[in-house]
C-alpha cells in the first residue's frame, strides 16, 4: 500500500493505516479506490466574534449561525468540476445531505478540520478561518484495497532549515500559568493548548508519511492528499475518536503520557509512575467522564460504561487509554454520534463548550486539521471510524514548494508544571519534526521500544438500579461536560427527565423534583439555578447547584483555601444527616470554589480535614460538592437512589 501511495503522486489519495500496536481497535489498513466524487466544505464569510475572555468567565453562547458551505464535485477529463452546492447548519445535516448522492455500499472518507467546531459547539470564534478556507474534504469511495501492508525502507531525512515556532518556551510556560489561574478561579477544569511549528518541506509529504509509518507506527495513521487543492495530511495518530457499528458506539480517549524507557526495567518504572501519578490519573478521569457524557447524548440510558483501561506503548511514548462503549438510542445513528463527539474531548478539555472558546482566545488562530478527524462513514447506516488527528503533519503547496505545519501540546490541569508541559509538547512533536527534516539527525532521539498493550483494572463497574421511581425530574443544565452522565443516571432509575437551560430565563418548574447540574463559573450566571435553589420541592444541587443552594441560604462562595481539586477521588466524612450514610465515602471532586460559613443550612459532610463543606441540607433540599456520577465515585449512584427515595415520599 505504501508503494502504491508513492506511485500515485499527483492524484487524490486516501490511505488509512493500522500500523500498531495490533489490538481490538486497530485491525484494518485500507487504500481507497474509485474516487470520482468528492465534497469540499469551505468557510463562509463569518465576522469575528467580539473580543472577550472565556478564560475570565466571559464565554459568549452563539446558537445563531451561518451555514457551512459544501461543494459536491465530480472528476472529469478537465479535473474536478462542481455539480451541486450544499449548505448546512451543522455537521450532521451536511452528512445527511449526502445520502441522495451515495450508492448503497459506498462510503465517504477523508478529513474533517477542527474548525468545524463552529457547528458542533454553541460558540463563534474570535479567530475564525478566512473565507474560503478548506474545512473538510470527503471522497465517495466505491471500494478499498485491503491487501497486506508493506513498508519498505526509505531514505534518511533531508535536513531542512527555516523551522519556526509559534511560541518560545517562556511564552508557552506563561500560557500554562494563565490557564491554571483560570482553573483556580473556577472557570474550567482542564484545557488542551497546542503549540505550532512551521517550516519548508524538501520532500513530498507522502515520503514523510512513509518515514513516519516506518519509524513511528500508530494504529490510526492515515495519509490524505488533494493534489489540485495543494493539501496533504500525514497522520501518525494513536487515538480513535469514534467507531459506530450495528447500533453500538465506542470511543477510546488517550490522556496521560510518559516516554519509553531505555531498557525493560526503566520502562516498567515509567509505566508504574504513569499509572500512579495523581495528575495524570485525574486528567484521564476527567476525560473519561467527559466522553461518557458525549456518548450519553446519543446512547440509551444505562448503556454507557468504561469497558477497558490500558497502558498502550507506542514507538516513543506510552499512554493511558480507556475504551468507552454505548448502545445507540433507537432514534440516533453514527452521524448523530459524530456531531455529539466532534471535536474529541482529549484535545479540547472540559467543560467542553467553555474550553473550545478559551482555546480560540489563547491560540489566536484556527487549528485547521490538527485535532480534527480522519476516517470514513456510511451515510446510510451510520457505521463509521474516525481518528483524532494528533501527531499530524499538515502540508500546503505554494509557489515556493511544500510548507509544513506540526502542532503538539497537552492537557493543562491545576497540577500541571509549566516547564514539564513545555517539555512534553516538544518531545511529542519531535518525531514529526525529525521526519520533516527540521531537527538535526544527530539530535538525541527518544528511547524506542516494542509496541504493546498492558491492561489495568477498571475504576467502576456498570450499575444496575434495584428500584425504579415514577418521578418527573427537571434537570438544570449549566454547560457542563458531565450533564448527560447525571441525566443518564436519573433515567436509569426510571425518571422522566426534562432538561432546562440554566443560563436561559426563569421558567415555571412543575416537577416532582429538581436536580441543579454542575458547570463552570459561579452560580449567579445561571438565573434558573438560583431560582430553583429556593423551590419548596425536593432539590438536589451538584457542584454549581450545591453552591447556588448555599448562597441562597446565606453562605459565601470563595476560592478554596486548600486549592482546587479536579478529577480526584477524595474522602468525604458524613454525619449521616444528608444523603450519605454516616462514615467515610470516596467521591470524585471537580471544584475550585467552595462554600464558606454556616448560613441558614446544615453542613452534613466535610472533606477529610473537616474544613470544607462537602454536603449541605435544608429539609428536602440537598447539595453536594462532589460528583456522584463520576467514574471515580464507586458508590455515587447510591446518592441518586437516596435522593429519589426521599423525593418519592414527599
Amino acid at each position: 500500500m505504501i508503494d502504491r501511495l508513492i506511485a500515485s503522486q499527483g492524484e487524490d489519495r486516501i490511505l488509512l493505516l493500522s500500523g500498531g500496536p495490533k489490538s481490538h481497535l486497530a485491525t484494518r489498513s485500507m487504500f481507497a479506490k474509485g474516487m470520482k466524487k468528492r465534497l469540499v466544505i469551505t468557510q463562509p464569510n463569518i465576522d469575528s466574534q467580539k473580543t472577550h475572555s472565556p478564560l475570565s468567565g466571559e464565554t459568549i453562547i452563539s446558537k445563531t449561525k451561518k451555514p457551512m458551505q459544501g461543494a459536491l464535485q465530480d472528476f472529469t477529463d478537465q479535473g474536478w468540476k462542481v455539480t451541486n452546492i450544499l449548505n448546512s447548519m451543522n455537521l450532521e445535516s451536511m452528512l445527511r445531505a449526502l445520502k441522495p448522492h451515495t450508492p448503497n455500499g459506498s462510503v465517504w472518507a477523508g478529513a474533517l478540520s477542527y474548525d468545524l467546531v463552529q457547528w458542533t459547539q454553541p460558540i463563534s470564534l474570535q479567530y475564525p478561518p478566512a473565507e474560503g478556507e478548506i474545512l473538510a474534504i470527503l471522497w465517495l469511495v466505491d471500494s478499498w484495497d485491503e491487501s497486506e501492508v508493506i513498508i519498505p525502507e526509505v531514505a534518511n531525512t533531508v535536513r531542512v532549515e527555516g523551522e519556526k515556532s509559534s511560541h518560545s518556551d517562556a511564552e508557552h510556560a506563561e500560557i500554562v500559568k494563565k490557564i491554571k489561574h483560570s482553573i483556580t478561579a473556577g472557570e474550567l477544569y482542564q484545557l488542551n493548548f497546542g503549540r505550532t511549528w512551521t517550516g519548508p518541506l524538501e520532500e513530498d509529504p507522502s515520503t514523510i508519511f512513509h518515514r513516519l509509518a516506518m519509524n513511528n507506527p500508530a494504529p490510526f495513521s492515515g495519509y490524505i492528499e488533494a493534489a489540485d487543492l495543494g493539501i496533504a495530511l500525514a497522520s501518525s495518530s494513536p487515538e480513535i475518536l469514534l467507531e459506530t457499528k450495528d447500533g453500538e458506539v465506542m470511543t477510546a480517549p488517550i490522556k496521560g503520557t510518559r516516554p519509553r524507557g531505555s531498557d525493560s526495567d526503566q520502562e516498567s518504572l515509567l509505566r508504574r509512575d504513569l499509572v500512579h501519578d495523581r495528575k495524570e490519573r485525574a486528567e484521564h478521569r476527567m476525560l473519561v467522564d467527559l466522553e461518557r457524557n458525549d456518548l450519553g447524548i446519543v446512547s440509551q440510558p444505562g448503556s454507557v460504561f468504561q469497558s477497558r483501561f490500558d497502558v498502550e506503548a507506542y514507538a516513543n511514548v506510552q499512554h493511558l487509554v480507556s475504551q468507552i462503549t454505548g448502545e445507540l438510542d433507537a432514534e440516533k445513528d453514527g452521524i448523530d454520534a459524530l456531531q455529539a463527539l466532534f471535536p474529541g474531548g482529549s484535545i479540547t478539555g472540559c467543560p467542553k463548550t467553555v474550553v473550545c472558546a478559551a482555546i480560540d482566545e489563547i491560540e489566536q488562530k484556527p487549528r485547521s486539521f490538527w485535532t480534527g478527524s480522519m476516517g470514513w462513514i456510511d451515510v446510510h447506516t451510520g457505521d463509521s471510524t474516525w481518528n483524532i488527528m494528533i501527531r499530524t503533519l499538515e502540508a500546503r503547496y505554494s509557489p515556493e514548494g511544500w510548507q509544513g505545519t506540526v502542532v503538539a501540546g497537552g492537557g493543562i490541569t491545576i497540577e500541571s508544571n509549566p516547564e514539564a508541559e513545555v517539555a512534553e509538547a516538544i518531545w511529542k512533536a519531535a518525531a514529526l519534526r525529525r521526519a520533516c527534516g527540521w531537527l538535526n539527525p544527530e539530535t538525541k532521539s527518544l528511547p524506542k521500544g516494542e509496541l504493546g498493550i498492558y491492561p489495568l483494572y477498571l475504576e467502576q463497574q456498570p450499575f444496575i438500579p434495584e428500584k425504579q421511581f415514577d418521578l418527573s425530574v427537571a434537570f438544570i443544565d449549566n454547560l457542563d461536560s458531565f450533564s448527560h452522565n447525571i441525566i443518564h443516571a436519573l433515567k436509569s432509575f426510571g425518571c422522566d427527565v426534562d432538561v432546562l437551560d440554566g443560563r436561559g430565563g426563569i421558567t415555571e418548574i412543575e416537577h416532582d423534583a429538581v436536580v441543579i447540574g454542575p458547570g463552570p463559573g459561579r452560580p449567579e450566571i445561571s438565573p434558573l439555578s438560583m431560582h430553583a435553589a429556593s423551590l419548596d420541592i425536593p432539590v438536589l444541587g451538584i457542584c454549581l447547584g450545591h453552591q447556588a443552594i448555599g448562597i441562597n441560604r446565606g453562605m459565601k462562595l470563595i476560592e478554596s483555601p486548600l486549592g482546587p481539586v479536579h478529577g480526584v477521588p477524595c474522602n468525604i466524612i458524613s454525619n449521616g444527616n444528608g444523603l450519605l450514610q454516616e462514615g467515610k465515602h470516596v467521591m470524585t471532586r471537580y471544584n475550585s470554589l467552595i462554600l464558606s460559613g454556616n448560613g441558614d443550612i446544615e453542613i452534613t459532610s466535610t472533606d477529610e480535614t473537616g474544613v470544607l463543606p462537602m454536603e449541605i441540607r435544608d429539609g428536602n433540599t440537598y447539595g453536594v460538592q462532589f460528583h456522584p456520577e463520576s467514574i471515580g465515585s464507586p458508590n455515587g449512584m447510591l446518592v441518586f437512589a437516596e435522593f429519589l427515595t426521599r423525593a418519592s415520599h414527599c
